[in-house]
Parts: C-alpha cells; sequence; structure tokens
C-alpha cells in the first residue's frame, strides 16, 4: 500500500473522490495525511467523515512563503509518502519545497495545460472561446502549472456554457481522473520526471 497526504485549500471534492476509491480498494493507498492551509473549509470535514487524520497549517501565520513551505514539510517527511497530492491547494510552492519531493508531488488543474494556467482557468476559457477545456494532472515544480503533464481529460465546451456550467463538467472528469492517476502511480505504471 502507498502512502498518501493531500493537500487542500477548500471544497475537498477531489479529496472525497480519493478516499472514496481508496476505501472501495480501486486505489491501493492510504491518506496518512490531510493538511489544509486555510481553517474551517469544507475539505476538513470531509476528511473528518472519511476518518482522516488532518492538520491545518495557515499560510497567513508565515511571515515568508519559505517558513510556510518548511512547516509543510516538518509534517509531510517524516511520514515517508510515496504521493503527494495537491487537490485545490491554491498556493505556489517554493523550489526547495519541490525539490524536497522531486517525483512525488502532484497537482490537478482545470484546463488542458499548457492552456490556461493559473487561477481563472475556467473564465479563461470562456473568454477565449475555446472549444474544449477539461482537466490535467500533473507532476509539480516550482513554476505555476508548469510541471511534466500526466494524463489530461476534455470536455466539450459548448456556447451556452459559464464559468459555473464549465467548472461542474470539468470536476466531475478530475473525480475520474485524479483516482486513476493515484492507481497507476500506485501500480508503477507512472514514472518520475
Amino acid at each position: 500500500m502507498k502512502k498518501i497526504v493531500v493537500l487542500i485549500s477548500g471544497g475537498g471534492s477531489n479529496l472525497e473522490a480519493i478516499a472514496k476509491a481508496c476505501q472501495i480498494g480501486n486505489v491501493p493507498a492510504t491518506i496518512e495525511l490531510v493538511i489544509s492551509n486555510q481553517p474551517n473549509v469544507k475539505g476538513l470535514d470531509r476528511a473528518k467523515k472519511f476518518h482522516l487524520m488532518s492538520k491545518v497549517i495557515e499560510h497567513q501565520k508565515f511571515n515568508s512563503r519559505d517558513k510556510f513551505d518548511q512547516a509543510l514539510l516538518n509534517q509531510i517527511l517524516p511520514i515517508e509518502p510515496d504521493l503527494v497530492v495537491l487537490a485545490g491547494f491554491m498556493r505556489i510552492l517554493s523550489k526547495d519545497f519541490t525539490d524536497a519531493l522531486s517525483g512525488k508531488l502532484i497537482n490537478i488543474h482545470p484546463s488542458l495545460l499548457p492552456d490556461f494556467p493559473g487561477a481563472h482557468a475556467h473564465r479563461d476559457a470562456i473568454a477565449a472561446r475555446a472549444s474544449k477545456s477539461g482537466c490535467t494532472v500533473h507532476f509539480v515544480d516550482s513554476g505555476m502549472d508548469s510541471g511534466p503533464i500526466i494524463m489530461q481529460k476534455e470536455v466539450e465546451v459548448l456556447s451556452s456554457d459559464d464559468e459555473d456550467s464549465l467548472a461542474e463538467k470539468v470536476k466531475k472528469q478530475e473525480h475520474i481522473l485524479y483516482p486513476q492517476v493515484i492507481d497507476l502511480f500506485s501500480a508503477g505504471e507512472i514514472e518520475s520526471p
């Protein structure tokens, strides 16, 4: 069984999809720890629902990104995780952090990277009148959504779509794709860059 740490900042719907997949045996892994950089988010309630250990490390309480990242590493490294999964974790991580977890750090982004990186992927896709969007799981480096792509899933963008409807379509695909990638990684079928 592979050991996973999940980092969240909000609702935790991808955390729930991964936890369910682990619970029913679709992913041969255990979530050892969930860390949120925000207190009182729904993702922490979801962690509790699945009886997962969780911690809050508020980034606002640190006077630098490096100090916050070091606090995260202090929680993560003793677990010796096989994979650290960013699931709606809304922080850009320092090079020291990404280097410390190189090849074990993955993220899911709500666009077909390299198109529409950053925090407003759905808005950007609609504004660009893209005919398709989707989600991308990628290894994390110190850039913004710039690490090597692992897998993608496409959705059609309709002329009637707005940010919310596109987000819902993409989220459904995220909940399928992320557990699938973690399963393949756990089986040794995805190689670290």
